[in-house]
């Protein structure tokens, strides 16, 4: 209570990023055309070409605020009794949980991983959004749902049908990539089911040798016990 992360230090910016804001805007008034992705681009190409001993400017610089944000961080963690401490922990562990989460997704996205199968009510929802009055998004979702509610079976039928429909898709989708998924060797983003799939081959053949092994072992031991 009365301590918040907001009142945390803040880490200091990397040597690259004090660079960006020192030139931006220099670099934006000589390219007043340019969109916002390509003034980045523009500026990481001149921090890529610029002289070490430039660089060595924006690095000291990070150097001296790297040493004052230690002191600032060493008197901030002083003043926190230890259910304040476990409180800020938890929060930053929810934070930097998040920002994983967020990381996963993008990876996700740009390995082209198929859209979830949408279920009947999403694909009423997207068919009658933009017809639908109400004052906000909130009160369009909040009309469209209790118009769902009162369609009959008969009426929400179609839509159940495309959303079986959806659902093939996904699967057929999930199956081809998750392949590819394994082939480029990140079976990690696989379904536990495919990976058991992909295992279950190696693993009856491992069983037929310790089968065949105990196998031999009995017939052994019963001319043996014959003899």
């Amino acid at each position: 209570r009365g301590i918040s992360s907001d009142q945390r230090p803040k880490r200091p910016l990397t040597a690259y990023l004090r660079f960006v804001l020192d030139n931006r805007l220099a670099f934006r008034e000589k390219n007043p055309e340019v969109s916002n992705l390509e003034l980045i681009k523009k500026l990481a190409g001149a921090w890529k070409e610029l002289p070490a001993s430039q660089k060595q400017v924006y690095e000291e610089a990070r150097k001296r605020d790297w040493k004052k944000y230690g002191e600032q961080m060493a008197a901030y963690k002083a003043q926190l009794t230890p259910a304040q401490a476990a409180a800020l922990k938890e929060e930053r562990r929810k934070q930097l949980a998040k920002r994983r989460s967020i990381r996963a997704k993008r990876e996700l996205n740009l390995l082209g991983k198929p859209k979830r199968a949408r279920t009947g009510f999403n694909i009423f929802l997207s068919e009658n959004y933009k017809e639908s009055e109400g004052i906000s998004p909130v009160a369009k979702m909040k009309k469209l749902f209790d118009t769902w509610q009162k369609l009959s079976d008969s009426q929400k039928q179609p839509y159940m049908q495309l959303a079986e429909d959806d659902k093939v898709r996904y699967e057929n989708e999930m199956k081809a990539w998750e392949a590819k998924m394994i082939e480029q060797g990140r079976a990690d983003l696989v379904r536990f089911k495919m990976q058991r799939l992909k295992k279950k081959p190696a693993e009856t053949a491992k069983q037929a040798e310790t089968a065949k092994a105990s196998s031999g072992g009995n017939k052994a031991k019963l001319k043996k016990s014959e003899e």
